[in-house]
């Protein structure tokens, strides 16, 4: 796609719905199985916790979207959190919030498509082996996906994430009518017992506080990805600040209607569920058979067994829409890093975007690391969870200051009344935000810190410090290469010592001679070093013998060696004027298989790495190609970047070209 097409590429509100919120609506499906997990530490006396934890969840959701919509309005330019944290707080802060962020979409990668999986394996207890196999394969076709672009993506996943929303709602209603009627689901656990883990009255008092505390940081999952609707912004179509906020009062609605009634129902149907299925007393074959999820169980509860095609239908649209849900971090996170990029504190090339106007190498390198954390933990869900939200809420706390600090200066300033009055409405929004966020992020820490969290940090704090590294080199390259006066940095050298590096007296040595020649040096040699004593007498009898005109200087080498003679003469040469260079001419092979690289060359690219980082020194290569060579310089395919590039289109039929001459 031309760069012209980019307005093409720009999203609808429908579309927009699916790419940005499918992971804090798919979040719903494992946001109540992690309450009830934690809770059932203490066994089934403690599940009276749970529509309380549930409520301050979604209390937090509803302040959560809310500050976030003054975020879309405020800064609509997609930088989200980090844009907001970097212009109120300061670049320091920034970079916390955007390592925070970038730590937080790959745990979001990680633990949806783990969480997919086990949807999967509920309804298919014999791909529990493969699991791991399953969740890179899934983390390898969304990366084929968002490299398509960010449209054709939407596209793809715009139908699983609406059937996600119409089947849960359908299972919620019939829930609840079931209930209303007086016939109440009830799930295939609820007449297992929980064995404690600290005995029958070990938890009470502080204990028990923190065991809620757990809970409630571990229901916090349901938030995740709420912040990228703000990151991509300038994915929306015009009015961009108007449809990203509607998006997101959208999404926070159904999100907690979902959220809501999946916890109500697994309360009605009194769900069992614990983090070693031993724990359940009365479960057959615990240590080989896994518990199915709180989403499977309700649906075989509701619709009448496992093997009802309701039942299939609900875990096919559950895991479908878990393994999508990744997609949000597909689209923030190379947003996201493309930003800081153009900030110089990542790659540059991270802002590049590819063929199809996606930020490809982004895509990949979220590909990359996703997947290695999913075969690192075997893809189990409780295990990654352990490391997820402490960036989302981290982010959460400071874009909230910073808002804060945001609407001050907008007070201090304006005198209309009516813009006067929004932004005082929205700094309450957004210090309320800020208090409630912040002390979740206290309570996420205190209880996750120990059990995994702590990596998540570390993973930050490591990011943080690389990409303070990066800017500083980008800074110290930009200041070196500024032109202070043009007059002395163009100036010509003094003198240019021109030398042709000799091996044999052969068709590129003679090439690379006549090359320095027309080129017009001041002096002007030849170098080869003596390995072999034979070797080099041959060669300068070929040389008295075809006459060249150009000396040639033999440097002794007793220890074999060819580079550091070379080097060394070629700095001597320069030692003798700063205003003069010297001009290296290196003949070289240029072949047309990668094998054949294995057998030549080796010798010059060792050397010009060397002498590149010899000041006062121009490394030329002057190449011979071989006969495999011109075939290699026809694509037999459209590589990717070739229209991009001009390059043609594969060709129908191979033609034979004459030989070169």
């Amino acid at each position: 796609m031309r760069s012209e097409e980019l307005g093409e590429t720009l999203l609808p509100k429908r579309l927009a719905l699916p790419i940005f919120a499918s992971d804090p609506l798919s979040s719903v499906a494992y946001a109540t199985q992690e309450i009830l997990l934690v809770l059932t530490v203490g066994g089934t006396a403690f599940l009276y916790l749970t529509p309380w934890i549930a409520l301050a969840v979604v209390a937090l959701m509803v302040v959560v979207v809310l500050s976030y919509r003054q975020v879309v309005h405020a800064y609509p330019s997609g930088g989200g959190s980090y844009e907001v944290a970097s212009k109120n707080l300061g670049p320091n802060a920034g970079l916390v919030v955007a390592a925070s962020l970038l730590v937080d979409y790959v745990m979001t990668v990680a633990v949806s498509v783990a969480s997919g999986v086990a949807n999967i394996i509920s309804a298919l207890p014999s791909l529990a082996d493969h699991r791991v196999i399953l969740a890179v394969g899934f983390v390898a076709v969304l990366t084929a996906m968002n490299l398509r672009g960010v449209r054709e993506s939407g596209n793809a996943f715009a139908a699983p994430t609406y059937l996600f929303i119409g089947a849960i709602l359908l299972m919620i209603v019939t829930g609840l009518v079931r209930l209303a009627l007086g016939d109440a689901p009830v799930a295939e656990s609820a007449h297992y017992g929980v064995r404690p883990e600290h005995g029958k009255d070990a938890l009470a008092g502080v204990a028990l506080l923190m065991l809620g505390l757990r809970a409630f940081a571990s229901g916090c999952t349901a938030l995740t990805g709420v912040e990228a609707i703000s990151n991509g912004v300038p994915a929306f179509r015009a009015p961009k600040s108007k449809n990203a906020a509607s998006t997101m009062a959208v999404m926070g609605i159904t999100a907690i209607v979902m959220f809501s009634g999946i916890t109500a129902l697994a309360l009605i149907a009194d769900v069992h569920i614990t983090e070693d299925a031993c724990q359940l007393t009365g479960y057959a074959d615990c240590a080989t058979t896994p518990q199915q999820t709180v989403i499977a169980q309700l649906a075989a509860a509701i619709f009448g067994g496992s093997d009802s095609i309701l039942f299939y239908l609900i875990q096919a649209a559950t895991a479908l829409v878990l393994i999508l849900a990744a997609n949000t971090a597909f689209n923030g996170f190379p947003l996201l890093a493309s930003i800081l990029a153009e900030h110089r504190y990542l790659p540059r090339q991270m802002h590049t975007r590819g063929d199809r106007l996606a930020f490809s190498n982004g895509i990949i390198a979220l590909a990359v690391v996703a997947g290695g954390l999913l075969w690192l933990y075997d893809a189990d869900v409780t295990d990654l969870i352990h490391l997820y939200i402490l960036g989302v809420f981290t982010s959460f706390t400071l874009s909230q200051i910073g808002m804060v600090r945001h609407w001050n200066r907008t007070l201090a300033t304006e005198t209309d009344g009516t813009v006067r009055g929004t932004a005082q409405r929205a700094r309450v929004i957004n210090a309320l935000g800020a208090v409630v966020t912040g002390l979740v992020l206290v309570i996420v820490l205190a209880t996750k810190f120990v059990q995994g969290a702590w990596l998540a940090v570390l993973a930050a704090v490591v990011l943080w410090v690389m990409m303070r590294g990066i800017r500083r080199h980008y800074d110290r390259v930009a200041e070196e290469l500024t032109v202070e006066d043009p007059r002395e940095e163009s100036a010509r050298p003094s003198n240019v010592h021109g030398i042709v590096l000799v091996s044999k007296l052969h068709k590129p040595t003679l090439r690379a001679l006549g090359y320095a020649q027309a080129f017009g040096p001041d002096t002007l040699e030849a170098l080869t070093v003596e390995v072999e004593k034979d070797s080099t007498a041959e060669l300068r009898a070929q040389w008295d013998e075809f006459d060249v005109q150009v000396p040639l200087k033999v440097l002794d080498s007793p220890f074999r060696e060819i580079t550091r003679p070379v080097v060394g003469y070629v700095r001597s040469v320069r030692r003798g004027s700063p205003r003069d260079v010297v001009a290296v001419f290196i003949p070289e092979y240029v072949v047309g298989h990668w094998w054949e690289n294995l057998l030549h060359n080796q010798s010059a690219l060792w050397l010009k790495s060397r002498l590149l980082f010899t000041p006062g020194v121009m490394v030329i290569s002057v190449p011979w190609q071989l006969s495999s060579a011109p075939r290699a310089d026809r694509p037999a395919r459209r590589a990717p970047g070739a229209v991009r590039r001009g390059e043609p289109a594969r060709p129908v039929k191979k033609v034979r070209e004459p030989e070169q001459v």
